[in-house]
């Protein structure tokens, strides 16, 4: 059995009445509410893609020490070693920059979506470029489904695309360096 790295649903609600004690904030100012939460959701993205970043890394690491080219594994030669070497370095940074949005979350800093939307969009172009990378160190065998490297690049993708894709991600950066 296969199994699928992000199981993603629509649920639908038709004629649904929310009892009043159940509201949460404002009625007329969702849209207000709605953008606060993604502040912090944003961070659930990052960190998402960070640990595909890291583990797509990991696995690609792992296969160049065993992978054997003329007489020695790959990870042996300048060009596979310096792709991982990068791989790891960007996953790094992409932490780093997630932590430090997590840390301004908790303490609820001011100028909190212009750092969490950096942290998203950093850590989800860096879990594609990564993952795009640990294809190209597994040749061939990167782009099958016996090997994750090609889920994980598929759920990469995501990352990029949900709790604000980011084009919006950029939008929110820009407005808040005015």
């Amino acid at each position: 059995m296969r199994s699928f790295g992000s199981p993603t649903g629509s649920p639908v609600f038709d004629a649904v009445r929310v009892p009043q004690e159940n509201v949460i904030g404002d009625p007329e100012k969702g849209l207000r509410v709605a953008l606060g939460v993604l502040e912090r959701t944003r961070l659930g993205a990052a960190a998402q893609a960070v640990g595909i970043a890291q583990g797509a890394t990991n696995y690609a690491n792992q296969y160049a020490k065993e992978r054997i080219t003329f007489g020695k594994p790959i990870h042996e030669h300048q060009g596979i070693a310096f792709k991982l070497a990068e791989m790891e370095a960007r996953t790094a940074a992409a932490r780093e920059l997630t932590y430090r949005a997590a840390a301004a979350s908790d303490r609820d800093e001011p100028g909190l979506a212009k750092l969490t939307s950096m942290a998203k969009l950093i850590a989800s172009d860096t879990a594609m470029w990564v993952t795009t990378e640990a294809v190209q160190v597994l040749g061939g065998y990167g782009y099958v489904s016996e090997y994750p490297v090609e889920r994980m690049m598929r759920d990469a993708k995501i990352t990029q695309i949900y709790e604000g894709t980011n084009e919006i991600q950029r939008i929110v950066i820009s407005r808040a360096m005015r």
